[in-house]
């Protein structure tokens, strides 16, 4: 009989980091059944992979993101997060009946959830790290969760943080890492480039309403670039939702449009700015919704996201952070951002982006693109600081081993699914 994994998270980063250990699992064990289900958002990352999902999903007012402004939490509630919570929680509890094992990626509301299954289970607190502080303060009720005989790890996103929990005592702790390095690989997408062009990516975030404001404010900044230096290069790694509306933000902005698709090249579409009487120089971004992994291999990136920063960090390279409105990517997310990445990361102005600080973080960026040691300090410093890749296979073998699993001739096979308590 096939034994059934229940991945459950509360966050779209979240999603992705369960997604990549899926599919590692599905290469190393094919027969697994794995369900999902995600708290916060539709799980979009689960339904790309096909995987069944359990419960209702919505999306929030806040996107999740209320510990960066608790008053979005009543947003959060007059939008029906309690009663969507509840009819979350009664899904779950009906379905690990026939679960054996669940994976819980997130914070407090995951892992309570994981906690509360009755089931065996894996805690990988990914979006927690003792690098923001020096040393992660967990509330009660995690120290509580951690503490049950039902679960039987729990997983970093950092090595510094798992040495952190395993000097206050968390015996069970281990360094899990980010799982999506695994696969962030460049992919042999032509971008146009000249062989000694400096390109700068363009990181506006995932979330589309979002990320369409941000990506505005980084063609803006491209154009501050463009007048300090004019031998620059633009490529925007954007999600399907603002790759579509690209079209409306160059007429809106007031630039040029053109689309290009070749058989055998990435489709992309060319942004152009002809300069103005107060920014004469022009300014070209070409933007791709499929070569992210090509694009942040790079030189440098104006980051306007989560994960898809860590992840740029995570490979050496620097990032100038520009706050926006949020909800996400504030002035305190980029700022937290700021400790988690220590000095790869480099956060431009106080509060959301004026027209000053679109100045001052071109002025940032020509800086540091010429900037030798600075550079090699972050290829050095990210790796370091976030760990290696491998985690998607660190954390599928480990749950295939408190699956009860062993490898004989090259194939997985199950010993004992008696894991219900």
């Amino acid at each position: 009989m096939s034994q059934r994994i229940l991945f459950i998270s509360n966050g779209h980063g979240e999603d992705d980091n369960s997604s990549h250990v899926i599919r590692t699992l599905r290469t190393l064990h094919p027969k697994l059944q794995l369900l999902a289900l995600p708290i916060v958002g539709e799980g979009n990352a689960y339904k790309k992979l096909q995987i069944p999902i359990v419960g209702p999903t919505y999306i929030l007012p806040s996107g999740g993101f209320t510990y960066m402004n608790r008053l979005r939490l009543i947003d959060d509630i007059r939008a029906g997060l309690l009663t969507m919570s509840y009819k979350q929680f009664r899904a779950m509890r009906k379905s690990v009946a026939q679960v054996d094992f669940v994976v819980a990626t997130g914070d407090t509301v995951s892992q309570a959830f994981a906690y509360f299954s009755n089931r065996p289970f894996i805690s990988n607190i990914a979006c927690l790290s003792a690098l923001y502080e020096g040393r992660l303060n967990m509330d009660w009720l995690l120290w509580q969760i951690f503490k049950s005989d039902r679960c039987k790890a729990v997983l970093t996103r950092d090595a510094y943080t798992a040495e952190d929990l395993g000097k206050q005592g968390l015996t069970k702790v281990q360094f899990g890492g980010i799982p999506s390095l695994d696969r962030l690989k460049p992919t042999g997408k032509n971008l146009q480039l000249k062989p000694n062009d400096k390109m700068v990516a363009l990181l506006p975030g995932s979330r589309t309403a979002e990320a369409i404001r941000n990506f505005k404010l980084e063609m803006q900044t491209a154009v501050e670039i463009a007048q300090l230096k004019e031998q620059i290069t633009f490529r925007a790694a954007l999600v399907p939702g603002v790759m579509s509306a690209v079209g409306a933000i160059a007429r809106e902005q007031g630039w040029q449009i053109s689309q290009h698709a070749h058989p055998q090249q990435a489709p992309w579409i060319r942004l152009r700015f002809s300069g103005s009487d107060t920014h004469p120089n022009p300014a070209d971004i070409l933007c791709y919704s499929d070569a992210y992994s090509d694009i942040i291999h790079r030189t440098i990136v104006i980051g306007m996201a989560g994960e898809a920063v860590d992840k740029a960090v995570a490979i050496g390279k620097p990032v100038v952070q520009i706050p926006g409105k949020g909800p996400q990517f504030t002035y305190a997310f980029a700022e937290a951002q700021n400790r988690l990445l220590g000095l790869s990361a480099q956060t431009i102005g106080g509060q959301a982006a004026t027209p000053t600080t679109l100045k001052e973080a071109a002025k940032c960026v020509v800086k540091t693109i010429d900037d030798t040691s600075y550079l090699q300090a972050c290829q050095w410093n990210g790796p370091h600081r976030l760990g290696p890749s491998g985690g998607a296979n660190r954390i599928a073998s480990l749950i295939l081993q408190h699956l009860n699993v062993v490898r004989q001739d090259n194939a997985y096979q199950v010993l004992d699914t008696s894991l219900r308590p």
